[in-house]
């Protein structure tokens, strides 16, 4: 599968990037790996941004451990991060705990009291129905 590009308009406003160049700036950092994390990155961001005509995207974080930066997904305040680990790819949602998780997708940072994530492993099915209702939620968490 390869890294599926973008209609949504990214956000502005964190980098000084226009909205094409951010949505290129997240095809990089998806294709950056060359392997299944990207793969199940690109994946899962087509999930996101389908989940909701508000949905923006955005790259936050830019640090010298990770200068490339983070994808974020946000509608008024952030819905989710991506984020590709040694081992997984992690979609981190900050209002986490407030969401009802009923398919129990959340299985990283459970011990936050706000933070939960999913971790995707390799070979792994993604539960997009499932996934769509989580993220759903966190967008009208942001109302």
């Amino acid at each position: 599968m390869s890294a599926a590009k973008s209609t949504r308009k990214p956000a502005t406003g964190s980098t000084d990037e226009s909205s094409s160049g951010v949505t290129e700036h997240i095809d990089a950092i998806i294709g950056k790996p060359g392997d299944w994390r990207g793969e199940t990155l690109s994946r899962l961001r087509g999930i996101v941004l389908s989940a909701d005509p508000a949905v923006v995207e955005d790259v936050k974080w830019k640090k010298l451990s990770r200068p490339e930066g983070v994808p974020v997904w946000s509608v008024n305040g952030i819905v989710c991060i991506g984020e590709m680990l040694k081992s997984a790819v992690r979609l981190t949602f900050p209002k986490g705990a407030q969401v009802q998780d009923p398919k129990k997708l959340f299985n990283a940072r459970l011990d936050s009291g706000s933070v939960r994530a999913i971790d995707f492993r390799a070979g792994e099915k993604v539960p997009e129905a499932a996934l769509r209702a989580l993220i759903l939620e966190a967008v009208g968490l942001n109302g």
